[in-house]
């Protein structure tokens, strides 16, 4: 049997006629950037997600960028940052001209650990950057006393966790500012590129607006510094074919996840833990075994798609070696990145293969 990690074919053969036709009315209108399928998205997002407002913009690492840049974030600040997360929560320092400051995450969760952002503070201190990890919200509590005593701007990397909840509470207005992302491998894809920014700050959002569009609030009008940043139409029009199907998707996520804690007894295998502060939307399920690169092996030999999700973490990355971090800086996060494996988590996934992965895994000698 051949089990893939991800099947993008799988996940849009049934919806591509309703993909074309969402084409066709934006070929037929011609609102190509920005335009009525943005518009529309922005507002169905936005009440999915349980969010005030959202602006689109064209991936979600620029709006990471354009939060920084209407906060006023740039050089001589410092930006907290977890150690282990995609490249681009760093890039909301980097982009502006800030300095990253790493700190190790919650070896539980997987998330910044917010029993080691005081010590990383410092005077320059500006803002702190929240991953929500593979679909699993923060644990927000602390970090916003914290922040909130020393009024630094806490920013939400929601890129992984659309629909994703923190005690009750959506991500993405937790913080000062959301990010999310719709990048084709996740929760909520579309065909290409795409992202926005969430939040309740009307007067930041209304700055990321203009920012978006080459600093113009009218045509050839340019009031600041800008970027070319705004969302695709035919991006827009492939989200609203998908958005309705989201929380559906979702629960089927959580249901795979939830096969896989109880039905994994493998025992070193490490499974990703179920926090009691929010239940994830797994983006990615993320197990941890001592001989990672062996699991690997014998899964792929056995049909089964895996990835390593990641495997460097961002204080050992050659680009921030100026920062002068060095390995064992951050041992949870170093440990992770040594040892962790995403199984197959996609809705797409039938219940056979969902068997066949724990079989496997069950199986495996080491």
């Amino acid at each position: 049997m051949k089990v893939p990690f991800i099947d993008l074919k799988r996940a849009h053969d049934p919806i591509k006629a309703e993909l074309l036709e969402a084409f066709a009315s934006t070929i037929e209108h011609g609102g190509f950037c920005l335009g009525k399928d943005v518009a529309q998205f922005e507002l169905e997002f936005a009440k999915a997600q349980g969010v005030t407002r959202c602006v689109g913009l064209g991936s979600g690492t620029e709006a990471l960028h354009l939060i920084a840049c209407a906060m006023g974030i740039g050089r001589g600040d410092e930006v907290i940052v977890p150690a282990f997360t995609f490249i681009a929560s760093a890039w909301f320092a980097q982009y502006v001209g800030a300095r990253p400051v790493f700190v190790d995450i919650d070896p539980e969760s997987y998330t910044l650990d917010p029993n080691r952002i005081e010590a990383a503070i410092t005077d320059k201190t500006r803002a702190i950057v929240v991953t929500h990890l593979f679909g699993q919200s923060a644990d927000m509590d602390l970090i916003l006393e914290i922040a909130r005593s020393k009024r630094i701007k806490v920013v939400e990397d929601a890129a992984q966790a659309h629909l994703a909840t923190y005690r009750g509470r959506s991500v993405g207005e937790i913080g000062d500012a959301g990010a999310f992302s719709f990048y084709p491998t996740k929760n909520l894809g579309g065909l290409g590129e795409g992202g926005c920014v969430t939040s309740s700050d009307s007067a930041l959002l209304d700055q990321i607006e203009v920012l978006r569009a080459h600093g113009s609030k009218e045509r050839y009008l340019n009031h600041f510094i800008g970027y070319n940043n705004r969302m695709e139409g035919l991006q827009a029009a492939s989200l609203n074919v998908k958005l309705p199907s989201l929380a559906e998707k979702t629960k089927r996520r959580q249901l795979i996840a939830s096969r896989y804690g109880k039905e994994i007894k493998h025992p070193r295998i490490k499974l990703p833990a179920v926090v009691e502060w929010g239940e994830s939307v797994y983006h990615m399920f993320t197990i941890q075994h001592p001989e990672r690169d062996q699991l690997k092996t014998y899964l792929a030999d056995n049909g089964i798609g895996t990835d390593v999700v990641y495997p460097y973490p961002l204080h050992l990355q050659p680009c921030f070696s100026y920062l002068g971090y060095k390995e064992g800086d951050f041992p949870i996060s170093e440990n992770l990145a040594r040892n962790c494996l995403s199984l197959p988590i996609v809705p797409e996934l039938r219940d056979g293969e969902v068997d066949y992965v724990i079989e496997k895994i069950n199986q495996f000698v080491g």
